[in-house]
């Protein structure tokens, strides 16, 4: 059984490893995209839009060209 789960986790390993490959080269298209997405996805990774982080920067770039906020509400 050990030498199974080895074989899974290198498995595993080199997929992350083609993925992270695909979308640094610049060369990855969407559905390179996608399964990057679903490949973290699967396995329980998740980010939070902290301050300083990517995320947060995007999240706060949004916020000021976005017409509305997380806030807003339409209740007409």
């Amino acid at each position: 059984m050990s030498k199974t789960i080895d074989i899974l986790e290198q498995l595993h390993g080199e997929v992350a490893k083609q993925l992270l490959k695909r979308i640094q080269s610049g060369g990855a298209k969407a559905a390179d995209f996608g399964q990057a997405i679903n490949f973290l996805k699967n396995n329980g990774i998740d980010a939070e839009a902290t301050d300083g982080s990517a995320l947060g920067e995007l999240s706060g770039q949004l916020a000021e060209v976005l017409p509305f906020t997380g806030t807003d509400c339409d209740e007409s």
